[in-house]
């Protein structure tokens, strides 16, 4: 490779400028960084209890109100099948917001600390590797480097849609608190 092709693949930082990049904000979970599309994010937020829906999945901690909102609040660290942790004042919850076909999809993710912004180039990314069919792979984008750091980039769209049963039970959730 050349020094400008190793340039190139170094030089991810915000504000590069390409065409081809996105931005992403990148958060530690277990001792791991991974990404979300900036685009997807609504805001962050430091942990705060949560109503409890019954019969929801181990790794939803319960629904948030979000200024009229309910926001379901999925631990990443249970989902992800990782060890789990006593929230410290740097957990935080990622808000996300995406559009999909049946509508707008809002759900809040419980991650270890937020780190940082990139500007990553779809050039840089390399696909993930094809695993013994582990669920946790059909949340990842693509991988990426950067300094020497292998940063997973997962696909917001699917982990916001991939539990449409749970998103009916904060729906239920919502029409029950009008």
């Amino acid at each position: 490779m050349t020094n400008a092709a190793q340039q190139t693949n170094n030089d991810v930082s915000p504000g590069s400028g390409s065409e081809d990049e996105q931005q992403y904000l990148t958060f530690i979970m277990a001792g791991e960084e991974y990404g979300v599309d900036i685009l997807a994010v609504q805001e962050i937020r430091g942990w705060e209890a949560t109503t409890v829906v019954p019969n929801a999945p181990d790794y939803i901690k319960g629904v948030i109100n979000l200024r009229g909102t309910i926001v379901p609040i999925m631990d990443l660290r249970s989902r992800f099948n990782l060890e789990r942790v006593e929230y410290s004042p740097v957990t935080v919850v990622i808000i996300l917001k995406v559009e999909t076909e049946r509508g707008e999809r809002v759900m809040g993710i419980v991650v270890d600390a937020v780190s940082d912004v990139h500007s990553i180039s779809d050039s840089d990314t390399r696909n993930s590797p094809e695993l013994i069919e582990d669920l946790n792979t059909e949340f990842i984008r693509s991988l990426v480097s950067i300094d020497d750091n292998m940063i997973i980039l997962l696909d917001v769209q699917r982990l916001l849609t991939i539990d449409k049963q749970l998103l009916n039970l904060a729906a239920d959730v919502a029409a029950d608190n009008e």
